[in-house]
């Protein structure tokens, strides 16, 4: 079993009265009364980082993840709660110091606390970090998107599974790129600014996570629609592109393995003017992937560019 079929038949059903858990559905928890969101994230040594060779970075891509699910929704993140597992191996004076370093200049960079947590002994280093938000308007979820919506990504993805191919020694580039790709993998480059404006436009949302087709389908799902996808106005950055070529490699792989924490959502075509403008007053640069389409769609999509099927692997997941 996967982790969302996992969720489905035993937990999903244990949330059903309660309106702000969206049956388990989304990556949060929705107080509608005190307009308050919670985001949680787990992040196990060997599955979401290698090691524990550079504690600061673990930290703060574990953060920036947690955070990243609450954005996504227009959530202001506020506090955290950071639970770590370890032993002496990992949990060094040098590392904490570290981590206390690393932490100090993630809440300067988004101005967030920490408000409590736990430790305790491991063998395997885990750590697990729960994001308190706040938002005056209801958060934009999974399940609005609407037939003919725009799609859109913020910034670029794909540099942080380049970032990860290189950390585990599959490829070898020049200091230059590869300082760069596992740079992107470590430190993905939140919307924040861009994120406070997204109730103002946005039907729907999510943070790609997971992989671009995998977070895409979450949406699709929640509302039994389709889409059609143009593969040539998916973001990638430069450093991305010039390696695609040079390697001609299938650009669809490196956009399916998820760490990139960009926001894919959906916005009625009547929205493209302002989203413009919010996207150049905050410096964001936002792209329109694709078009809404009824369930009749097939997932060999159509558009301007040739045919395309989605890739076998749509992205990321758990299996038990």
């Amino acid at each position: 079993m996967n982790e969302f079929s996992v969720i489905k038949k035993y937990f999903s059903n244990l949330s059903k009265n309660n309106r702000g858990s969206f049956d388990l559905s989304d990556d949060i928890f929705f107080d509608y009364k005190k307009k308050m969101g919670i985001s949680i994230d787990s992040y196990v040594e060997g599955t979401h980082f290698l090691n524990f060779k550079n504690p600061n970075l673990v930290i703060k891509k574990a953060l920036r993840g947690a955070i990243s699910d609450l954005i996504c929704k227009g959530i202001t993140p506020k506090y955290y709660f950071m639970s770590c597992s370890g032993n002496k191996k990992h949990l060094t004076q040098a590392n904490l110091a570290k981590i206390q370093l690393a932490l100090k200049e993630e809440q300067k960079k988004y101005n967030v606390f920490l408000a409590g947590g736990d430790t305790s002994h491991s063998n395997r280093l885990s750590i697990t970090l729960s994001v308190v938000g706040y938002s005056k308007k209801n958060p934009v979820l999974r399940s609005g998107a609407k037939v003919n919506d725009d799609i859109y990504i913020t910034n670029t993805i794909g540099d942080a599974f380049l970032g990860l191919k290189l950390l585990k020694g599959k490829i070898k580039l020049s200091k230059k790129n590869s300082d760069y790709f596992v740079r992107r993998f470590y430190l993905p480059i939140l919307p924040i600014k861009f994120s406070k404006k997204i109730h103002l436009f946005a039907n729907s949302a999510i943070d790609i996570s997971d992989g671009f087709f995998q977070d895409l389908q979450h949406i699709l799902s929640r509302s039994n629609l389709s889409s059609i996808i143009f593969k040539n106005k998916i973001p990638i950055s430069s450093y991305l592109n010039s390696y695609l070529i040079r390697t001609k490699k299938n650009k669809l792989n490196f956009i399916s393995n998820g760490d990139d924490y960009q926001i894919l959502f959906t916005a009625n075509k009547k929205m493209r003017n302002l989203i413009k403008k919010i996207s150049k007053s905050t410096s964001t640069k936002v792209s329109i992937v694709g078009i809404v389409k009824n369930k009749s769609i097939s997932k060999n999509t159509k558009s301007t560019e040739k045919k395309f099927k989605f890739p076998k692997k749509l992205g990321y997941i758990h299996n038990f």
